[in-house]
């Protein structure tokens, strides 16, 4: 069996963050996205990998190589941006045409069983088997009108509020025969959403998977804030120490939470609940933070606080600071002693705060 993981995104949503590092390569519960995506298809008996990818496409090379996991990986890297159909046949020759193949959308996180999906996709002799979860507000999404048989009788892409016809969503997770190359035209950027899979839903050849399993888009910092919050919730220990953990007296934990190697915990500081601290982290004394993820080696001096906040990598948050929720820290970033930054701001990467904030500014 083969995977085609779509990874070409610039992330815009998730900037500044995506600004130093794929999205993929977020961190959830201390472990790139991606890194769990591989072993999940290892898992699911995937041997074949390609990672068509554009933007940082040398870092993916990089820390993947060859292999991973006992997956065989290639590197389908596009000339231009070529959007999901059309990085699908760009692809082509590296995924071949003898069998069907798995498409997942990489900046989603999900729990769905592979081996179930491929064989309800066989069942139906589909050219293409998505699988779909149910949401409050599919507006963001594409929609189905499914029937009893899993037949997809009408595909709709971001539907306005009230007008999907459904709250079925596609979960950016596929099964592929190879006929569907066919349906692709090659050489320009294709949306095998808005032009490929409504010509199937019409042929009659496009089908469903219903799965109740975890389901979560990354493509935002509340989303990504929230994918770790159920991930945490999920998890069967709620205070999870790596190697060399440096804890000082009185600190009190609340759990859940997420506590990497080489983490240092000043006296009396308060940790959690919904907290994830990466590897080398350094909290000083009478510190509190919670309902956070802060990404490896950052720097949250005494007596600081921080609310609903992503702290990026090597940051530093100053003495009796105040990060407040909704904000998202890039990385290398300074935030000045006793600056107080307001709900939903964005701090760029290396960017140097001296004085407070109002809420939702933007700085640039």
């Amino acid at each position: 069996m083969k995977a085609i993981i779509l990874a070409g995104g610039i992330g815009t949503r998730l900037r500044p963050l995506s600004c130093t590092r794929p999205k993929l390569l977020f961190p959830v519960l201390n472990k790139p996205l991606l890194d769990i995506t591989i072993e999940r298809l290892a898992k699911a008996e995937v041997n074949g990998l390609t990672l068509a990818v554009k933007y940082m496409a040398e870092i993916f090379m990089q820390r993947y190589g060859e292999s991973k996991h006992g997956i065989k990986i290639s590197y389908s890297i596009e000339k231009k941006p070529m959007h999901t159909g059309g990085a699908i046949k760009y692809a082509e020759e590296l995924i071949g045409h003898k069998e069907p193949f798995l498409v997942l959308n990489g900046d989603i996180f999900s729990t769905i069983d592979y081996k179930a999906l491929i064989a309800q996709h066989k069942e139906n002799n589909a050219i293409a088997t998505i699988a779909l979860c149910k949401v409050e507000d599919p507006s963001r999404y594409g929609t189905v009108k499914l029937t009893k048989e899993n037949m997809i009788t009408q595909f709709v892409e971001k539907a306005p509020l009230g007008k999907a016809p459904s709250n079925l969503i596609n979960a950016g997770v596929y099964v592929l025969d190879p006929k569907i190359f066919d349906y692709i035209p090659a050489g320009r950027p294709v949306s095998i959403e808005r032009e490929v899979f409504p010509k199937l839903a019409k042929e009659n050849k496009l089908f469903g998977y219903q799965f109740n399993e975890i389901w979560i888009d990354i493509g935002k910092p509340a989303d990504y804030l929230r994918a770790n919050r159920v991930l945490l919730d999920n998890e069967q220990q709620k205070h999870l120490f790596g190697d060399n953990v440096k804890v000082d007296s009185d600190v009190e934990f609340n759990n859940p939470v997420r506590i990497d190697s080489d983490v240092t915990i000043g006296q009396n500081s308060k940790v959690g609940p919904y907290t994830i601290l990466g590897r080398g982290v350094v909290l000083g004394k009478n510190v509190s933070i919670e309902n956070s993820v802060v990404f490896p080696n950052a720097t949250i001096e005494d007596n600081a606080s921080v609310r609903g906040a992503v702290i990026g990598e090597e940051t530093t948050i100053g003495a009796s600071a105040e990060i407040m929720e909704g904000c998202v820290i890039g990385d290398y970033a300074s935030i000045h002693p006793n600056v107080t930054v307001g709900k939903g701001v964005t701090v760029c990467h290396s960017k140097e705060v001296t004085e407070n904030v109002a809420n939702s500014d933007r700085i640039i």
